[in-house]
Order: C-alpha cells, then structure tokens, then sequence
C-alpha cells in the first residue's frame, strides 16, 4: 500500500469514527454542568439585563419601533428634546420591568430544574412550575412589546419608516403610519 493511499485511508477511518461519536453524542452535551439546565449563561445574563431577545419581533418587523434603538439612532431619526425624553423614560420603565421579571424568571427555571436534580419531580409539580414559567416569559414578552406599540406614539411617521429603514427593514410590508396619531 502506498503512502499517499494509507493517509487517505487513515483520513477516512478518523472521518467515520468522528461521524460515529457525532451520531451518537447528544448536542445537549456539556450542558448538564449548568447552574439551570434549560438555560445557557448568556440566557440568564439576558434576562437579568432585561434585554429584548428578540421577544417583540412582531413588532419590530411590522413597524413599530423599540425605545433602545430609536435612542441609538436619535440622531438620525432627528429626535427632538421632548421625543428623547419620552422615550429614555419609555426605555427606564421598560428595563426596570423586564429585569424584574426576568429575575423572576431565572428563579422558576431554577426551580424547576431543582424538581429534576432533586427527582422530586411529579406531573402536577411541574405542571405548577410551568404555569409559573409560562405567565412570566408572556407578562415579559408584553412588556417588551408595550414599550414598542408606546414608542410609536413618540414618534412621526416619516421618523418611523426612516427608522425602518435605517434598520434594513426596507423588504417587509410598507408603514402606513395607520397605528398612531401623528
């Protein structure tokens, strides 16, 4: 057997041994060392920053523009005082709630995952511990959605399409300005 056929030959063997250990390792792998399984560190740091996570898409793609990135593009929106001021307090009111919820959150993630580590866990303990997770992650979404629909009151329609379109938005469905009263 010549060289250049033994290393392609090793070359293929190491590529279906790495194939076989893909196949049967479980892409969960490595997370059973988390602090909250269900969650990465990156999750949690997000909900105890509060941030959007992309929690109000459906309104964001759909023209209704969120407080943290109409103050990112305040200049280019051409905010006047008074529209900056609104919406630093819309995005304070904002953040403070969804980083209260988001605590919260994290908190029943942890609970439930002490239900498994603990092999505690029943139907109905669950079915309470998800409850508590479901409301929480639905009154989150809201408030992120709120601050969007509230922001829109802020600003003026041309302010809006600029701002949909400084945010690469062009493709979607054109704005109207039908959802507020500037």
């Amino acid at each position: 057997m010549s060289a250049m056929l033994r290393v392609t030959a090793c070359g293929v063997l190491l590529l279906f041994a790495s194939l076989a250990y893909a196949a049967s390792s479980s892409p969960y792998a490595g997370q059973e060392a988390r602090d909250i399984k269900a969650l990465s560190p990156e999750e949690v740091a997000d909900y105890l920053s509060g941030k959007g996570m992309g929690l109000a898409k459906a309104a964001e793609l759909n023209g209704y523009p969120g407080p943290a990135h109409v103050l990112e593009l305040a200049s280019e929106l051409g905010l006047t005082p008074e529209q900056r001021a609104a919406t630093e307090a819309l995005f304070q009111k904002m953040q403070r709630r969804a980083v209260a919820l988001g605590k919260e959150l994290v908190e029943a993630e942890g609970a439930l995952d002490r239900l498994f580590a603990s092999h505690s866990a029943s139907a109905d303990t669950v079915k309470v511990s998800l409850t508590r997770i479901a409301r929480l992650q639905g009154e989150l979404r809201q408030v992120h959605l709120d601050a969007h629909i509230e922001q829109v009151a802020v600003l003026t329609t041309v302010q809006i399409t600029t701002y949909v379109r400084l945010r690469g938005y062009d493709a979607g469905p054109a704005h109207d300005g039908r959802h507020h009263g500037h």
